[in-house]
């Protein structure tokens, strides 16, 4: 509780204006809320909440893998469907052959998590003629091998020129000169990720199998060996891809690919289960209007980061409220 002062028989609050000069209470407190108001003015406004919509009867099952661009779309889908039109939707983490599977046999309803053409190539080769694939919801985005472009030191010489990134390495071709420096080591993600496949196929392109090994781990352990690296400046090299918040924390680059292993630049699709658009038209026609650009997910991405991934609902819908023209496109309005 805030101190009080008793002067004269009235308590008197510390932060109170004094009366003096011929200026009374009441006007010190009249100038205090002119004060107040032009201070609430200049303040940007906060996007009012939606209105909460009538719940609906029709659950809706989202498979997703556990990367972080595929959270970021998970979640703002789901919140576009439980905030803007009132679905219950569950959110189903699976690896990507399961998250495949699941959508094939009908277990879940859809998925906003399948890399094409490349990435989840064998799955689609395997699943595709058992779901609907509604096209992309996001392109331009890429798998490969990455590395710091970090600078010793100064960023700039005495001659204003860039130094030179602490690894010189710029093309997997060259990594078998340096695989010492590199402790013999690839920093990967979970085994059956696409961008891990293509990466043992590089191993194999590019004949490295003898100097390197594929370190399987997941995206937080991945994560953490690449700050690591980049706080003490090691040499390493990760299995990446984008968007991911990374690229927005550190300057990354993604190593020349001359054999093409990892393929030119991707789409995310959304593929759905037989029968949804049947039994649930109004939610496929959301899904078909559902895109989005790399610079939209990379900043729910970052919020999700910035809170330590413990709240990535809360981001999405924080996204979801301050996005609404591209929102209402989705939904139709």
């Amino acid at each position: 509780m805030s101190e009080r002062r008793v002067i004269s028989g009235r308590m008197r609050w510390p932060w109170a204006p004094r009366a003096r000069s011929g200026l009374s209470i009441a006007g010190a407190v009249l100038t205090l809320g002119a004060v107040l108001a032009v201070l609430a003015a200049c303040t940007p406004e906060e996007p009012e909440p939606a209105e909460r919509v009538p719940p609906r009867d029709e659950t809706v099952r989202i498979a997703y893998v556990p990367w972080s661009s595929e959270i970021a779309s998970s979640n703002v889908l789901r919140a576009v469907l439980q905030e803007e039109l009132g679905y219950r939707v569950e959110l189903v983490r699976l690896e990507p052959e399961e998250m495949w599977a699941a959508v094939a046999e009908g277990e879940v309803d859809l998925s906003v998590s399948a890399w094409l053409p490349l990435t989840h190539g064998e799955y689609f080769e395997r699943y595709g003629d058992e779901v609907l694939d509604l096209g992309p919801h996001l392109e331009e985005v890429r798998t490969g091998l990455v590395i710091p472009r970090v600078s010793v030191g100064r960023q700039t010489g005495e001659t204003g020129r860039r130094v030179r990134p602490y690894i010189p390495v710029t093309s997997i071709a060259e990594l078998a000169e340096y695989a010492e420096r590199f402790d013999n080591r690839i920093m990967g993600i979970d085994p059956d990720a696409g961008v891990m496949a293509r990466a043992r196929e590089a191993l194999e392109v590019y004949g490295l199998e003898d100097e390197f090994r594929l370190i399987e781990a997941d995206e937080a352990r991945m994560v953490e060996a690449l700050k690591n690296a980049i706080r003490r400046q090691e040499w390493i090299v990760v299995t990446g891809w984008t968007p991911h918040w990374v690229f927005s924390r550190w300057d990354l680059a993604f190593l020349d690919d001359p054999e093409n292993v990892f393929g030119d630049s991707e789409a995310i699709h959304t593929v759905v289960r037989e029968g949804l658009p049947e039994e649930m038209p109004e939610l496929t026609a959301v899904l078909e209007r559902f895109e989005w650009s790399v610079r939209e997910m990379s900043r729910v991405m970052l919020w999700i980061e910035d809170d330590d991934g413990v709240d990535p609902y809360g981001a999405a819908r924080r996204w979801v409220r301050t996005n609404r023209a591209t929102v209402d496109a989705w939904i139709g309005e």
